[in-house]
């Protein structure tokens, strides 16, 4: 029998309360705008409702028994597309320390050391990974055998992932000397330089890697284009600069690092619906508390 109604049952009564670190139990009683956020290292499986995170142009759906695990940051746009006050939407999180993984690594069968792996992997948990969660989580309730017992099943549940479906993309994690460390430094050199003019040479540079080598290695973790990538990073900078403070548009996407003020509405239309003017003065009628919530996290 599979474990996911007791361990939907242990988050519910869990949401909101202090967890041991790594761990974060989230409820949400309605659907949430897409909203920027990052991913970053972490496995997180929905109990209940439903969640959709795009990344370019690939859309990540995960429902009840579901769950997502990312390997770095990323820049995705996220969204709970079901919940209610009735049948609230709940995920556990749990984030992917790069040590443990590697040290699991050690005696990992060959699967699970294979080739690139997506950055962002979904996939439905089977009976063995939700076997271990509902382990973990019950701890939540007895914490005398938390202090104690705590260390084995987080290895537990991160062993499941690492020689599960999704195990190259966990492997990424704990892996101190790949391309996926030289990729890493290349994502974060385009977030800090997303406004400038930019040329994939200079990239691939910096990720210390031939630029061949570079867009195959890329493409493999981002699903995009170097250059998609920073089109897309342009983008949620725009859009997190008109939701904090709307104003003069073509001024925001000059700031982003557009010349053109009609390339800069056209594209931004076309990945979030609605030309910058209009979207801004939508967001600005959310509330700042629902604003927090949905632009926290891939969880």
């Amino acid at each position: 029998m599979s474990a996911l109604p007791e361990i939907r049952d242990l988050v519910l009564r869990h949401a909101g309360r202090p967890t041991p670190g790594g761990l974060v139990l989230h409820r949400g009683d309605s659907p949430t705008e897409p909203m920027p956020s990052q991913s970053a290292p972490v496995f997180a499986l929905v109990l209940q409702g439903a969640k959709r995170a795009t990344l370019g142009t690939r859309l990540f759906a995960y429902g009840a028994g579901q769950f997502l695990v990312a390997s770095m940051e990323l820049p995705v746009i996220a969204h709970v597309s079901e919940a209610s006050p009735d049948e609230p939407y709940l995920v556990l999180g749990l984030t992917l320390r790069p040590p443990l993984i590697a040290e699991l690594l050690l005696d990992a069968p060959p699967q699970a050391r294979g080739g690139p792996a997506p950055g962002i992997a979904v996939s439905t948990a089977d009976d063995d990974l939700l076997d271990a969660v509902v382990r973990l989580v019950r701890l939540l309730d007895r914490p005398d055998d938390q202090r104690v017992l705590w260390a084995a099943m987080e290895r537990e549940v991160v062993w499941r992932l690492l020689t599960g479906e999704q195990g190259g993309t966990v492997r990424q994690v704990g892996l101190g000397d790949s391309n996926i460390v030289q990729i890493e430094r290349a994502i974060r050199w385009i977030r800090e330089h997303h406004a400038d003019l930019f040329r994939v040479e200079d990239a691939a540079r910096v990720a210390g890697m031939s630029l061949t080598s570079f867009h195959r290695h890329f493409r493999a973790v981002t699903t995009m284009t170097p250059i998609q990538f920073q089109k897309l990073v342009r983008l949620q900078e725009a859009r997190a600069r008109l939701i904090t403070a709307p104003g003069d548009v073509a001024a925001v996407g000059f700031a982003v690092g557009y010349e053109s003020a009609s390339q800069f509405s056209r594209e931004y239309r076309r990945l979030f619906g609605l030309p910058p003017g209009r979207d801004a003065a939508r967001l600005s009628e959310r509330s700042a508390a629902e604003a927090e919530v949905t632009s926290s996290s891939t969880v």
